[in-house]
């Protein structure tokens, strides 16, 4: 194994808990989180909105805990590029969002998603830059509520 293989490995392994922790951010509607894991004048972007700043993008759970009564953000595979200090990812995502509709029935809207990520290395931690949401499709059916509400 070459010496940067190690390195290599531990970037990869430090961008993919970034994307584990965005999605524990926006479900549990934990915003400093997000302090944590982008650079102050990052950008989140999609079709139709951008959000620039931490102050901004902090506000992001607060919004979705605000539209839906749940949130379900799995991430899955993720493939990572490293240059030096700075990466570029794409992290595929199934985006669930649940409506209450009463007793005990929900709708799901559901966004098959992968996020274009621009990263940088700053004091030894990586951190996104940019993230560009792209939709690839999206699924709403009806659902039902099975447990209370997790909290942070």
């Amino acid at each position: 194994m070459g010496s940067t293989e190690p390195r290599l490995a531990d970037d990869e392994a430090a961008i993919r808990r970034l994307a584990a922790l965005y999605a524990r951010a926006m479900d549990r509607n934990e915003p400093h989180l997000l302090a944590e894991i982008f650079t102050p004048d990052a950008v989140i972007e999609g079709t139709g909105f951008v959000m620039q700043g931490l102050e901004q993008i902090g506000g992001i759970p607060a919004m979705l805990k605000g539209m839906y009564s749940r949130t379900l953000h799995q991430v899955h595979n993720q493939t990572v590029t490293v240059s030096g200090d700075s990466a570029e990812a794409e992290t595929y995502c199934s985006a669930n969002h649940l409506t209450d509709l009463g007793g005990g029935a929900a709708s799901i809207l559901v966004w098959a998603m992968r996020y274009q990520d621009r990263l940088l290395r700053h004091n030894g931690r990586w951190r996104f830059q940019r993230r560009t949401v792209v939709i690839d499709w999206t699924e709403t059916r009806p659902a039902q509520f099975t447990s209370p509400p997790v909290t942070g």
